[in-house]
């Protein structure tokens, strides 16, 4: 059933070039309020596509820094079929390696999932789904590791990944976007600390409501761990923004 249920979405994520711009989300078949972050353990939960909402201390629906996550995630865990709703809190960490497949955030809150974790070995995956009304991050990376998105879509967003720029302990870091679409309005899709050696490789790009070409590609910072980093650059290098011309489509 989770096969299907993720085939049908992925379905949904190829939009026909004859639409009109917008990310087409899939509708819940349910609601869960939630007051205390869910833990999931290695393995995984499955949302069965219900529409996860905070309230009490996860219900503020702000920015602050401090907000507890809706899910948090083991070592190893899985997190499928899940629709985020408004207000989302921190929306989902990562203590590790793990997987979310098919999960959709209607209204980021203050970052639709982060991850931590110590292991240079670590993966993050993302496969399927998608994010709208992030004013900033989606996907941010505090630990080491890799991080993969593949699969997905972006709607009004800030940045759609980026490396912690500032934070207390840093790392080197490295991140895989793969068959993305991302509609206009949206700041940059990916920001990284080229002096910790961060990479970005970009596959399958599609950005939808920009024909002026406003929305950056991969920016480039001087990170820090404490204070804000500096942006340096931007654009495809070949050592640390991985891509080619060929590799982005516009419509």
């Amino acid at each position: 059933m989770a096969t299907m249920v993720l085939a049908a979405a992925l379905a949904a994520f190829a939009v026909p070039a004859a639409q009109a711009a917008g990310s087409t989300f899939p509708t819940p078949t349910g609601q869960k309020p939630v007051s205390t972050t869910i833990k999931v353990p290695a393995g995984g939960y499955d949302g069965g596509m219900q529409r996860f909402y905070g309230t009490g201390n996860l219900g503020s629906g702000g920015q602050g820094e401090n907000q507890g996550p809706i899910f948090q995630l083991a070592d190893g865990a899985t997190l499928r079929n899940v629709v985020l709703g408004a207000p989302a809190a921190d929306g989902v960490h990562c203590l590790g390696t793990c997987t979310l497949t098919n999960v959709w955030w209607e209204d980021v809150g203050e970052d639709a999932a982060t991850f931590k974790g110590t292991s240079s070995s670590q993966t993050m995956t993302v496969n399927g789904g998608g994010a709208r009304k992030a004013s900033d991050k989606v996907f941010q990376h505090n630990g080491p590791g890799t991080m993969t998105i593949r699969n997905f879509q972006v709607d009004d967003f800030g940045k759609l990944y980026r490396s912690c720029g500032n934070c207390g302990t840093q790392h080197k870091r490295h991140v895989v976007l793969e068959n993305i679409t991302a509609f206009s309005p949206g700041k940059n899709l990916v920001g990284i600390n080229t002096n910790y050696g961060d990479t970005a490789r970009f596959s399958r790009i599609t950005i939808v409501g920009d024909s002026s070409r406003k929305i950056a590609i991969c920016d480039k910072y001087q990170g820090v761990t404490s204070g804000e980093p500096k942006k340096i650059g931007t654009g495809s290098d070949g050592t640390h923004c991985l891509y080619q011309s060929s590799d982005l489509t516009y419509r």
